[in-house]
């Protein structure tokens, strides 16, 4: 991979996020001006102040929900993926809640829900998994695949670990030595 595929790659999504803030202003004056003539704009008013007083309330109900499961998961000493992705969309939802405008709450209310979070929490974890692992998605997780070559220079040796650090106290032919150039 060259330096100028690098560049190009990690421009992508910010041309994206730049498209996505353009755009998105627009679609909803549009999203604005078509409820306003259909209802009325008083009502439109209302109807906006209503769905974002409803919205922070749901985020904050469901931040602390999702702190708590988030607590109770690390306490019981297992690893917390589905707690801390929740974590982060009841984060964005609850953002998108506030936020003025009938696309941005339809948004924050699919994350922010209870029933609809699984389904955004698992397209989010295939999202991430997607970008760690690299875009082929035959490869095992943690692994690249052969393709790929080694993500560093030199030279790639696979071995395994015995023992990284002796036991305390023990101290005999079995222990990790280093060795001095």
């Amino acid at each position: 991979m060259t330096a100028g595929t690098t560049t190009r790659r990690r421009r992508h999504p910010l041309r994206w996020l730049l498209l996505a803030l353009v755009l998105l202003p627009i679609l909803e004056i549009v999203a604005l001006v078509a409820v306003g003539q259909s209802i009325g704009v008083g009502w439109t008013l209302v109807l906006l102040l209503a769905m974002a007083l409803a919205g922070a309330w749901l985020a904050r109900r469901e931040t602390g929900r999702t702190y708590r499961s988030l607590q109770r998961a690390l306490e019981s000493g297992r690893m917390p993926t589905d707690e801390a992705t929740d974590a982060i969309l009841v984060m964005v939802g609850g953002f998108l809640l506030i936020l003025p405008g009938f696309l941005t709450d339809i948004v924050g209310l699919l994350l922010v829900l209870p029933f609809t979070r699984p389904t955004a929490r698992r397209l989010l974890q295939t999202v991430v998994a997607a970008r760690v692992l690299g875009v082929g998605g035959g490869s095992t997780p943690g692994r690249r695949p052969p393709s790929a070559g080694p993500p560093g220079r030199g030279q790639v040796i696979e071995g395994e670990v015995v023992s990284e650090t002796p036991p305390p106290g023990a101290a005999g032919p079995g222990t990790a030595r280093t060795l001095e150039p």
